[in-house]
């Protein structure tokens, strides 16, 4: 029996541990269950922000998994991870938390507005989830990205873990929506990311200079397979960037999943180009 074809799904949002039925909430909660009644073998990650109720959802600590050290600025971050499931959909969610970045905090801002160590926060979450399925002995076929927070995975699996063979063969796609953040990431951001297998030069184009949403997306689209709008407004001059980068394309779908299906099986047939009349 030929085993089934695995899906990765880094989700910066996900319904209804964040409450809002937002479309993007939606649709994360959504495509992990059409891609596993299709035949997939899915994974899927998420930051425990402060505001996820661990009780009601019945969240408990994977203590396997847990305990790492992640260096980031020359400070080191434990790792927590958390799972809990969606009965109804049979799936599982795992939960990047650490205390300092994640359990005491809301989303990306409070009421003082947004925090001043997003940035950390995104570089946390990238490497806590791919530690992660390393630890999980788990070989994704496809990586799919979802909001800013999980912009970083792409350069950290195309750089640092290139011969690693959990991710070499794996095809990234980033999923890019209309949820920017405000306060760009500061000046320093490039040399944070930096670890062994990621050299200043990966990151040159944003060395020295503030980062806005835009910037970190450029970044994500230079490392990916493949690109998808997941919001029928996404800023024009990032659909330019995409479009003249040469990669494969899903425009807004209005939550057809079964064109996400379609188009990711072409990723992976490598028809892909084939599937470019979904641009239109």
């Amino acid at each position: 029996m030929k085993d089934p074809k695995r899906i990765l799904f880094l989700d910066q949002e996900i319904y209804p541990y964040l409450p809002e039925e937002t479309p993007i909430r939606m649709l994360n909660r959504k495509l992990p269950e059409y891609f596993q009644s299709n035949g997939y073998e899915t994974r899927t990650f998420m930051p425990k922000f402060g505001e996820i109720n661990e009780r009601r959802h019945q969240l408990h600590e994977v203590i396997r998994l847990s305990g790492m050290n992640l260096i980031i600025n020359d400070a080191d971050h434990p790792l927590l991870l958390k799972v809990a499931s969606i009965q109804s959909a049979r799936i599982q969610i795992y939960f990047i938390d650490n205390d300092d970045f994640f359990h005491r905090r809301k989303g990306i801002a409070d009421s003082e507005g947004e925090y001043p160590d997003n940035d950390e926060r995104c570089i946390f979450f990238a490497r806590g989830a791919l530690e992660t399925v390393k630890k999980l002995r788990w070989t994704p076929e496809i990586i799919h990205c979802s909001g800013w927070m999980t912009a970083l995975a792409p350069l950290y699996i195309k750089k640092a873990y290139a011969d690693n063979p959990f991710f070499a063969n794996a095809k990234i796609v980033m999923s890019i929506d209309n949820n920017a953040y405000q306060t760009p990431f500061g000046t320093k951001f490039a040399k944070k990311l930096l670890i062994e297998g990621v050299q200043p030069y990966h990151v040159r184009t944003i060395d020295g200079f503030p980062i806005g949403y835009e910037e970190l997306m450029r970044l994500a689209i230079d490392n990916v397979d493949a690109i998808t709008f997941s919001a029928p407004d996404v800023s024009q001059r990032l659909i330019n960037y995409a479009e003249t980068s040469g990669k494969p394309i899903l425009k807004y779908q209005d939550n057809d999943l079964q064109a996400y299906l379609d188009f990711y099986n072409s990723l992976l047939t490598g028809s892909a180009n084939d599937a470019d009349k979904l641009r239109d």
